[in-house]
């Protein structure tokens, strides 16, 4: 194919090709030549033009395919543009003599098509150059015509609209001509015919004047003849062209030369001519005059919905503005239509006339309008409703009883309500709570004038006010329970009202209905409501029979509608229901027989619908609460389906008895007998089979069957991608409900054929089908399920087969398709459960059902047939059955020339191949594509085509990589079949499109990878494919071109050009097809999750601009949000958010300003978005009011969004904040945001501050609390990511300071009392982290903020029980929670603050009282009742908490904050708050210190449950103080262990932190204290939840709390062991000790009991912690990987804080133990301790353990002077684990290890330890040794510290002290008179002999009175060797100097002390004399010297010293 890239063609190339390949590379060249000529040199053009021509000449002449017949027109039309255009008449000539040609053979058929294309285009892009010859050619090609086959007439048709486009005016002289010949072909036979024309048309009527003035009302009726039986593109194309030339003679474009007597056309005469079109089609005056006469309407479905289509694309065309300008006038001409007698002469007509103009005015104003003209909107219909019904009523109240009401008017007014009133509801359910205002405005009376239709006598009309209704529920929840209580009250009123039981009723039932779509949900209460209602009516239905069959009605759909409430309600409620619906049926079968004897027709009728009510509410309950279907209630339903069951056998009897008019509610009842059965498993009625069955065959086959519509039963039956084959545009439309349900089903439904519909949870109002049509889809499904448990199956389906045979005509293949439905329901039922058919006698006549279906003449039948086909293969798994039906089908493909047949059995074939992957062999797939490449290519049959592809791509689709084989023959077909296939012929070329997509997925994974091993023929067809479907008009076709090339893209990006594709997607993005729309977001969804900024670029660089949006303005993502505003489709709507999303996951960084200013522009895009927020009264200036007053802002590029866009942008808006978190610091650093700004042209975040808060504002305070969640969602994000930021203009604040005003002005709304629950809790939420970020700084914005909560605290106390309850109970519970979560993170973040500024006091003094204090004086006057609600609330949660056995434990009527019906509700709000109010509750017992201060009651909503914490006023109840505590202790403490153990808090780490610090808070109080010391068991199973979270838990400061805690219990259990101590000795004297009881766990004996001990508990725990992070001390681990052998095992601070916390505990633990105890721990923790500080001196912990050995030697310390190592029974034992402990300290003594601290450690023993331990030999000798050694150290911080040691051992007890004296007191004064000879260099060295003199000064003051003066002796002299004399002073080093002036004080202090001795010294040593005068008088100069330096004395000096340098 790299040949045919070249100017000229490759002949040589082209002529070794086969066919079939010549026209694939003529085609590629083509393409090649189409890109190239733009691009190349006009010179170059011009030299190879003559050779180009001959060569495009020749592809003219070579019969060339459909799209190579476009592509050649535009190539040769570009090189006569492009080159030199003045031979381009010879190629018109040329195109005309074949166009003129009598050659009528098919070969010359394309070289003459090609003829006229190529003319077209040569017109159309030459222009005027070419306007000497156009009369000719337009004259050759209108004669042309007149003999063209259908193919030669559309191309005409295109060509002359192509030469219309090119010339413009100046083809005027034609325009009649072609007005003539376009209206012949506009009512062409062949659609495509039809479609080109209306092109040609709409193209003429730009210059043809006359079509939209003179000719209009012509035209008009022409194109109502040409919608007569046409399709879905033809009615597109007409109703564009139609529409156009309305809006062009409204508005005209140009002026219109006047004429006598013309005037303009006003809106009322074109909708005139609509009208007429509508109402009596398009026939001619004879034939509507003779259907007039006989009373028939003449107007086709056809003609209706085309009329429909035009009235949109004419209202669209002119506009919004236009349409709110004339919205009354229109609204009221629709309402004309839908009220005329002729388009309402029959139901069905009726109801498609509804649909018609329903369709209108959503198309319009959902689309074209606002939120504020959608207002205006509701509005007139509003009135229209109005003036309706006081038509109505004036009828009503007029003349006398009998005619009072004339059945036409109220006829007529029914059809307008019915439209007027689902339109209302739409509007209102669209604009949600924006709505809001108008339904308040009583100006207006929207919900009385809605409510008002609920009287009228048609039920159509009180059914739409009921869904109206509804509507308004569903989009404002807060007027769901105002509703229910106003019909309820009506209902009451008005129970003797037919009209009125019925209306509100069913407006009761819609609304309980919408509680489905309102997470808000309803209280409970209204169920007891309803219920109450259901039974006055049921029982006082038999009092008034002229309301029995109303009363009746509405009693069963006010208890089915109950049922959508859910099991909580409603297993109240059911012994009540099984009572009522016992009373509905007889007693007993027998008795069903005894009523036959008695009754009237009136008595029948009611107790059938009664029956038929009751099925009903069964089948609500079998729906909606399954739950409560327990076996007991299906026993007692049974008997009564038995009664039903059996009624069904007397219905033939009761009918010829009562005639006609009870039919319909016989109908209705067998329809609710089926639909409950169908539900119920089939094995509880298994004896009521026969009577069921025999109802079913008659139902299905019998005589009076009606013809149901096989659209309604089919589909569903089918294999959902086989509806392709039938209905390609079903998914594809704009109008896709619309037109599926009234063209292809051809069957309408309305809420009148049944009401109980009206609860469903949809969306869009039920279409349910009349009751027979329903009764036979009812009947199918019921056969599908009891025909697997039915014995004699062979039987059933030999009758159907009988039955089949022996009827003729239409009413066969009824039957056909009845019973072939209910046998493939069978089939698939068996499929899903996996059942067997049965007997092999069944095969026989099941094959024989199928395969009559899978050859009939319904397409939708063969469908079906080919499906069941294939669960029968399945269900069966039998494989020669298997291979007989393959077999078979093959050789019927082979033999058979019908295209009934092979269609269906092509489409059997891949059927068969889904379900079966055992037969998925090499041979059977080759066979198969042999067949269906065979029939792909049958051109004499279009449909065989179709189907055949069809299959062929399933196949392709299911045999995966067998295929591979078979991918280059498919290739090549495919191309091939695309080359040829007319355009007229879609069906064949969507059918292969499917096939393309499927071969390129199935070749995909083999083109990933640098390197493919496919031909590259394979791909370039790959390619050549897309590029012929994209150039294919058909949408269905252009989406698989799209299609593939994502999935090309996906497998292979190399090989797809984003230039081309990117442009030709965003073309697309505005298209009118839905399938289209959908094609497009998906390929861009998956560009933009790799390529967002290279596909974005693209489309702002090739696409100027879209219908809706300037893409150079707002870029791809600016059209997509346009886009997503205007979709309604969920799917695509949910793929365009996604689109999105990548987009700024890729590109928002780099483009961070325009994103945001995309949100902001979406955002303020609303008509109504002005939001003025009202000063407060006080008029504080700083009030928050004025923070922002947001206006709408129309100059943005977007106008009239609607409010779900706009919540979508602010979600987008956190989305851009959260993504900004994990990259550049500086998006979260104002500082450094600018001063990288200032280097680079980055984009941080923090920069566009302004604009956050300001779009969080807007949204926060918008009239849709959807908006208003989204802003506040926002501003928590905002205060959580930026509270910290600080502001570098102002040093010690945070920039968000200055937004304190605007953030209070945004939460203000939210605190509203008729604001709804969510959105209050969300701002709660919102103020506690605006309180908890530390930003307010000033008393006044705390004070504002305090009186939001404030505001919020009362509301809760108030109470749900004062106040109606608008939402459901739970709601109250969110909300409380939500308040009093708020609230409890206020003490919270005193506490933090408080500390914050402690630890800031203690590094710099005097600073400011912080912000904290200021909020706790607010909060103090509160905290009395918060405390009351904090401790209701975690009572409740800990009653919730308990496991479903204790259910009955839970309190009757609920807790403080929930009732008992909303149990499971309730939860998830309790669990979201729980920790935070607990940890609250318990910083609160810490202030009080657990003293109870009487403060008066809270007022709570409803009294405090019993056991509420002894706050019940009841005297009976009230417990003393001491109870009170223990409740709240335990309270704390169950819930905290019980969250602590569950397995489901893993992700729960802010709340495990919130119990550990509220536990330590509790455990910081002495009383709670001592409750846990003296209970053991407690602190053992805390100690054993702790232990379970420090191994479960690697957060560092988790594990740290989990310590600290742990040290608190052992700490409380000391205190406990202690006390008693104390006691029994003050008690028993101390003369009596040998009586005293052994306190402290191991008692007499020792022993501690795992899992009952707490001293086992603490040490498993600190082993645990220890092990952890230094793995050595393990010995199991010691020489294990995982404990790492000796390698260095680097710990970092917090690890060095857990070790030292361990060790701690541990040291504290032989406290609290009974000597004998002591003495069996001590050994484990003398091991521990010992470890940790033999790895520390090892230096085998890294850097950081010097923080590690001061807790080591502290809990040494603490286990030295344990009183237990003094005590009696223990100190031999404890004595001899020392020495031993001392032993191992020595004996790890080696080189490289840390000396000063093992020299520490010995001494803490030295000290600490009895001298019992240390005294002994050879113990003593080896520490005086170590002593030696260290003192001979070179290491003068060694020296230092073995110094400073030994004064405290010199300064220790005598025994321990004497023996070092001894040992090393002659070594150190050695050590000292070296000095004198090499005196210190540094400081270190200096500090060495300062210890050393203060060892030996400790030496000497250790002595005896009598040895001390001797000692003296020896000292001063030492001291006066360090004296320099006055010359060596000067120039000595500064250590030197120090040490001279070091030994001076020391002189100058013991001398005095010592006189006698210093006396005797001075006398006896003269050169000591003179050294210590020489020294005493030099330091006296210096000290005079110092004294007269001058002193600065400053006056008036200011305290506080302001900081100029703010840098």
């Amino acid at each position: 194919m790299e040949q045919a890239h070249s100017l000229l063609l490759n002949e040589e190339a082209c002529s070794q090709l086969r066919e079939h390949q010549r026209a694939e590379f003529v085609f590629e060249w083509l393409r090649f030549l189409k890109k190239l000529l733009p691009a190349t040199d006009r010179a170059d053009v011009k030299k190879n033009q003559k050779r180009l021509v001959e060569q495009l000449t020749t592809v003219l002449t070579g019969s060339p395919g459909p799209p190579t017949r476009l592509l050649l027109a535009q190539c040769l039309a570009l090189v006569y543009r492009v080159g030199d255009s003045l031979t381009s008449s010879l190629t018109v000539d040329r195109c005309n003599d074949i166009i003129r040609s009598k050659d009528d053979s098919p070969s010359f058929l394309p070289t003459r098509l090609a003829a006229v294309a190529c003319l077209g285009v040569l017109y159309e892009q030459l222009g005027r150059l070419l306007i000497n010859s156009f009369k000719e050619s337009v004259a050759n090609l209108l004669k042309a015509t007149k003999s063209a086959e259908s193919q030669g007439r559309c191309e005409i048709m295109l060509c002359i609209e192509k030469i219309l486009k090119g010339l413009g005016v100046s083809a005027m002289s034609c325009h009649r001509d072609i007005y003539k010949a376009a209206r012949t072909c506009l009512t062409d036979r062949s659609m495509a015919v039809r479609c080109a024309a209306a092109k040609c048309l709409l193209e003429l009527q730009r210059e043809a004047v006359f079509l939209w003035s003179t000719e209009l009302e012509n035209v008009a009726t022409l194109c109502f003849r040409a919608f007569e039986g046409s399709n879905y593109d033809v009615r597109v194309g007409i109703s564009k062209l139609l529409g156009t030339l309305l809006a062009s003679a409204l508005e005209p474009r140009q002026a219109i030369a006047p004429r006598p007597g013309s005037k303009r056309n006003s809106l009322k005469e074109v909708m005139e001519l609509l009208s007429s079109g509508f109402l009596r089609g398009g026939a001619g005056f004879l034939r509507a005059s003779g259907d007039m006469l006989k009373g028939i309407s003449s107007v086709s479905r056809d003609v209706r919905v085309g009329i429909t289509q035009t009235c949109v694309v004419f209202v669209s065309i002119l506009g919004g503005a236009w349409l709110e300008t004339h919205f009354s006038c229109l609204l009221s001409l629709l309402m004309e239509w839908v009220s005329h007698a002729r388009a309402t002469q029959y139901p069905a007509d009726a109801v498609s006339c509804h649909c018609c103009a329903s369709f209108i005015l959503r198309a319009t104003l959902g689309t074209l309008l606002g939120e504020k003209a959608q207002i205006a909107a509701a509005k007139e219909i509003c009135q229209l409703i109005s003036k309706q019904k006081r038509v109505v009523d004036a009828a009503l109240h007029e003349g006398n009883m009998e005619a009072r009401v004339r059945p036409a008017d109220v006829a007529a007014s029914q059809h307008v309500l019915v439209c007027a009133l689902l339109e209302l509801g739409s509007l209102l359910q669209d604009l949600s709570s924006t709505a809001a205002p108008l339904l308040l405005d009583t100006s207006i009376g929207m919900l009385d004038t809605v409510i008002s239709v609920l009287l009228h006598p048609s039920a159509s009309a009180r059914l739409a006010a009921a869904w109206c209704l509804r509507c308004v529920a569903v989009g404002n929840p807060a007027q769901v329970a105002v509703l229910l209580d106003r019909c309820a009250e009506r209902l009451n009123a008005l129970k003797s009202c037919p009209e009125a039981v019925a209306g509100y009723s069913a407006a009761i039932a819609a609304l309980l209905g919408a509680v489905q779509l309102c997470p808000l949900g309803i209280s409970h209460s209204k169920g007891k409501v309803v219920m109450t209602l259901a039974e006055d009516l049921l029982r006082s239905a038999a009092q008034n029979s002229r309301i029995s069959v109303q009363r009746t009605q509405g009693g069963w759909l006010l208890l089915s509608a109950l049922f959508t409430l859910g099991p909580t309600v409603m297993e109240h409620h059911l012994p009540r229901l099984l009572l009522l619906w016992k009373c509905a049926f007889p007693l007993s079968v027998k008795d069903v027989e005894n009523e036959l004897r008695r009754g009237d027709s009136f008595t029948w009728q009611v107790t059938l619908e009664g029956r038929a009510g009751a099925l009903c509410a069964m089948k609500s309950l079998v729906v909606h609460c399954k739950d409560l279907l327990t076996d007991d209630v299906i026993s007692r339903l049974l008997p009564l389906l038995s009664c039903a069951v059996a009624l069904l056998n007397q219905l033939p009897s009761i009918i010829k008895s009562y005639g006609n008019q009870i039919k319909n509610a016989a109908t209705v009842f067998r329809l609710r007998v089926y639909e409950i059965l169908t539900m119920l498993e089939p094995k509880t009625y298994e004896g009521n089979f026969g009577t069921v069955l025999k109802q079913l065959l008659n139902d299905l086959t019998g005589p009076e069957i009606t013809a149901c519509a096989e659209l309604n039963l089919l589909p569903s039956l089918c294999y959902s991608q086989d509806l392709a084959l039938l209905v390609p545009l079903i998914d594809s439309l704009v109008t896709a409900h619309f037109i599926f349900n009234l063209i292809v089903f051809s069957v309408c439904g309305t809420l009148e054929y049944d009401p109980f519909t009206i609860f469903e949870k949809a969306q869009e109002v039920p279409t349910p089908l009349p009751p027979a049509s329903a009764l036979t889809a009812a009947a199918v499904q019921l056969f599908g399920v009891i025909f697997p448990h039915l014995g004699i199956q062979a039987q059933i389906l030999e009758q159907f087969c009988e039955f089949v045979r022996q009827l003729k005509g239409a009413r066969q293949q009824t039957v056909q398709i009845h019973v072939a439905a209910a046998f493939c329901c069978t089939l698939k039922c068996l499929a899903s459960s996996r059942r067997e058919l049965g007997s092999e006698e069944v095969q026989i006549p099941a094959l024989s059902l199928l395969l009559g279906a899978l050859e009939g003449s319904n397409p939708l039948l063969r469908c079906m047939a080919a499906e069941g086909l294939a669960r029968l293969v399945q269900v069966l798994n039998d494989p020669n059955f298997t291979v007989s039906i393959t077999l078979m089908s093959f050789d019927k493909l082979k033999t058979a020339r019908d295209a009934i047949t092979r269609t269906g059995h092509a489409l059997a074939l891949s059927a068969v191949y889904r379900y079966l992957s055992g037969i998925s062999s090499p041979q059977y797939l080759s066979a198969c594509v042999g067949v269906l490449f065979t029939l792909s290519q049958d051109s004499t049959s279009h449909e065989v085509q179709m189907w055949a592809l069809h299959a062929l791509s399933m196949v392709v689709d299911l045999a995966g990589p067998l295929y591979h084989s078979h991918l280059e023959a498919s290739f090549t077909l495919v191309l091939r079949l695309l080359l040829s296939t007319p355009h007229t012929h879609v069906e064949v070329q969507q059918s292969l499109g499917r096939c393309l997509n499927a071969l390129i997925t199935s070749m995909g994974p083999d083109l990933q990878g640098a390197h493919t091993y496919l031909p590259i023929n394979t791909l370039t067809s790959c390619l050549v494919g897309c590029a012929v479907m994209q150039d294919i008009q058909d949408c269905l076709v252009q989406a698989q071109a799209i299609s593939c090339l994502q999935q090309l893209h996906m497998f292979a990006p190399r090989f797809v050009n984003l230039a081309s594709l990117v442009p030709s997607l965003c073309i697309n993005l505005c298209s009118s097809y839905l399938s289209l729309r959908r094609a497009v977001v998906a390929c861009l969804r998956q560009l933009a999750q790799r390529e967002a900024v290279e596909v974005s670029e693209h489309a702002v660089a090739l696409v100027k601009e879209l219908p809706y949006v300037t893409i150079k303005e707002v870029g791809l993502e600016g059209a997509l949000f346009s886009l997503l505003d205007r979709e309604s489709d969920p799917r695509l709507c949910r793929d365009i958010q996604e689109t999105l999303v990548h987009m700024m996951s890729l590109a928002a960084e780099s483009s961070l300003a325009h994103w945001l200013k995309l949100c902001k522009d979406v955002l303020s895009a609303s008509a109504a978005a002005a939001v003025e927020t009202q000063q407060e009264e006080d008029g504080d200036r700083y009030d928050d009011s004025s923070a922002f007053h947001a206006k709408s802002e129309s100059s943005g590029p977007f106008n009239n969004l609607r409010w779900s866009t706009r919540v979508f942008s602010m979600e987008c808006v956190c989305r851009i904040i959260a993504q900004c978190e994990n990259r550049d610091l500086a998006h979260f650093n104002m500082a450094l945001a600018q001063e990288q700004r200032l280097h680079e042209s980055a984009d941080y975040v923090v920069l566009h501050l302004a604009d956050l808060i300001r779009m969080a504002f807007m949204a926060a305070t918008d009239h849709s609390d959807q908006l208003r969640l989204a802003g506040l969602q926002t501003l928590l994000v905002i205060i959580r990511k930026f509270s910290n930021v600080p502001e570098p203009e102002f040093p010690g604040h945070v920039i968000l300071e200055q937004y304190q005003a605007n953030v209070g002005a945004a939460l203000r709304p939210a605190f509203h009392v008729d604001a709804p629950p969510n959105v209050t809790a969300k701002a709660c939420q919102v103020c506690s982290a605006w309180i908890a970020s530390g930003v307010i700084s000033d008393l006044r914005d705390l004070r504002r903020v305090h009186q939001l909560l404030a505001s919020s605290l009362a509301k809760v106390q108030v109470g749900r029980d004062v106040t109606s309850q608008l939402y459901n109970e739970s709601t109250f519970t969110m909300e409380t929670l939500a308040v009093l979560k708020a609230w409890a993170e206020v003490p919270n973040t005193i506490t933090q603050l408080l500390n914050h500024h402690l630890q800031q006091q203690s590094d710099e003094a005097g600073t400011a009282d912080p912000a904290g204090a200021g909020l706790l004086k607010l909060v103090q006057t509160d905290l009395a009742t918060l405390s009351r609600l904090w401790l209701a609330a975690l009572q409740d949660h800990a009653l919730l908490t308990l496991p479903s056995q204790y259910s009955s434990q839970l309190p009757s009527t609920g807790g403080s904050f929930y009732t008992a019906e909303m149990v499971e509700q309730a939860r998830p709000h309790y669990y979201s708050a729980w920790a935070t109010i607990l940890h609250a509750t318990a910083l609160w017992l810490n202030s009080t210190g657990f003293i109870m201060v009487d403060e008066g009651p809270a007022n709570l909503s409803r009294p405090v449950t019993p056991t509420s914490m002894g706050q019940s006023t009841s005297l009976s109840s009230v417990k003393s103080p001491e109870d009170v505590n223990t409740d709240r202790l335990h309270l704390i403490l169950g819930i905290s262990v019980e969250f602590l153990c569950s397995p489901h808090s893993g992700d729960q780490m802010e709340n495990i932190s919130s119990c550990l610090q509220a536990l330590q808070a509790l455990l910081e109080v002495p009383w709670p204290r001592s409750k846990v010391g003296n209970d053991q068991a407690l602190s053992v199973e805390l100690l054993s939840v702790l232990h379970r979270l420090i191994v479960t838990r690697e957060s560092p400061s988790i594990q740290l709390a989990v310590l600290e805690l742990v040290r608190q219990i052992v700490c409380a259990a000391q205190e406990h062991v202690n006390e008693k101590r104390h006691s029994a000795e003050v008690d028993d004297g101390a003369a009596e000790k040998e009586t005293v009881p052994e306190f402290g766990e191991g008692r007499d004996t020792g022993g501690l009991v795992p899992g009952k001990s707490l001293v086992f508990g603490a040490l498993e725990l600190c082993l645990c912690t220890l092990v952890r992070k230094l793995p050595q001390l393990s010995p199991k681990l010691a020489g294990s990987p995982t404990g790492r052998g000796g390698q260095t095992c680097f710990l970092s601070n917090t690890d060095c804080r857990l070790v030292t916390s361990a060790l701690a505990i541990l040291s504290e633990l032989p406290s609290i133990c009974s000597p004998e105890g002591s003495v069996s721990v001590l050994p484990t923790v003398l091991y521990l301790l010992l470890g940790v500080l033999r790895e520390a001196v090892k230096g085998s912990v890294g850097a950081e353990s010097g923080q590690l050995v001061p807790g080591i030697l502290q809990a040494l310390r603490t286990v030295l002077t344990s009183p237990m190592s003094r005590a009696e029974k223990s100190r031999g034992a404890w004595t001899e684990l020392l020495r031993c402990a001392l032993h191992t300290l020595l004996e790890s003594w080696h080189s490289g290890m840390d000396e000063v601290t093992t020299l520490t450690s010995l001494t803490i023993f030295l000290l600490y330890a009895s001298a019992e331990v240390t005294t002994v030999e050879p113990l003593q000798t080896r520490c005086i040794q170590a002593f030696r050694d260290s003192l001979e150290s070179k290491d003068p911080v060694v020296l230092s510290r073995s110094y400073q040691l030994l004064v405290s051992l010199f300064q220790g007890p005598a025994l321990v002290a004497r023996p070092f004296i001894l040992a090393l007191g002659g070594r150190l004064v050695s050590q000292l008179e070296e000095v004198e000879k090499s005196r210190p260099q540094g400081p270190a060295e200096l500090q060495a002999v300062q210890d050393a003199i203060r060892a030996l000064e400790a030496l000497v003051f250790a002595a005896d009175e009598t040895h001390r003066p001797q000692l003296v002796a020896v000292l001063l002299p030492i001291l006066i060797s360090l004296l320099l004399d006055e010359n060596a002073l000067a120039s000595a080093p500064a250590a030197s100097r120090s040490l001279h002036e070091s030994a001076l004080r020391d002189l100058m202090r013991i001398g005095p002390q010592h006189s006698a001795v210093f006396k005797a010294l001075m006398a006896s040593a003269p050169h000591m004399k003179a050294r210590l005068e020489a020294a005493v008088k030099g330091n006296q100069e210096s000290v005079n010297t110092k004294a007269q330096a001058p002193r600065v004395i400053s006056k008036n000096t200011p305290s506080i010293q302001l900081k100029i340098n703010f840098l």
